[in-house]
């Protein structure tokens, strides 16, 4: 995942899927990088996934059928634990970027609309290379390049992971962001079986980014009556 504020590496209610069901189409991953990039944008630095070293937040802002996994803010090679009710696909991004219109806010001039946002996202993953996935030690085929099909808002708190990067509070301040778009290369899974399961993802692209997650997952049962 490229990190920068304005160039960063459906909400699903008809993907309530059953076991043997095909998993998603080009729209419905679509809304999902939307809806990831919704909830990610709106964790507080402090307690967001994507700047977490050990896993502890990985229960961060989670709900519904799907579980985000995160990269890495500013890339680099992490390790996390995690545990997870049984029963969520997961969704998460081998490599991302990411742009909303924010008019003289981080080094933006001017206005950008949809179709200079998309242009300004997509060379990073033009030029993605190394991109593997495995579970188990088994390599995942199932890499998609989603872009969102719709534009869509994004929230920040006053406690956002762009201040960092922007250079301060005043240079990203709270509010909604609108357009924003995404473009990357994701992963949808099946819900895992129940206990231990490891997770690695691995991406690269231009200057000089890399990126290297393992999840160490433990699946565990949920019970509702």
């Amino acid at each position: 995942m490229k990190a920068t504020r304005r160039s960063v590496a459906v909400l699903i209610f008809g993907l309530l899927l059953a076991a043997g069901t095909a998993l998603a189409d080009d729209n419905q991953l679509s809304g999902l990088t939307a809806q990831w990039w919704q909830v990610i944008t709106s964790i507080p630095t402090t307690v967001n996934p994507l700047v977490d070293t050990t896993g502890a937040d990985c229960m961060v802002g989670q709900r519904g059928p799907v579980w985000f996994l995160t990269g890495s803010l500013f890339g680099g090679t992490v390790t996390r634990n995690c545990t997870i009710p049984a029963g969520e696909l997961l969704f998460f991004p081998v490599i991302n970027n990411y742009q909303n219109n924010s008019p003289g806010i981080c080094g933006q001039t001017g206005s950008l609309d949809v179709a200079q946002l998309r242009a300004n996202v997509a060379p990073f993953i033009d030029a993605a290379t190394n991109l593997s996935v495995h579970l188990d030690g088994q390599a995942v085929n199932q890499l998609a390049r989603v872009k969102s099909v719709v534009a869509f808002a994004t929230t920040l708190p006053a406690d956002n992971i762009f201040i960092a990067p922007c250079g301060g509070p005043a240079t990203s301040p709270p509010g909604v962001y609108s357009p924003s778009v995404d473009d990357g290369i994701y992963v949808l899974l099946p819900p895992l079986s129940l206990g231990a399961h490891t997770l690695h993802f691995h991406s690269e692209s231009t200057g000089g980014f890399r990126l290297d997650v393992t999840y160490s997952l433990t699946i565990v049962p949920v019970v509702l009556k």
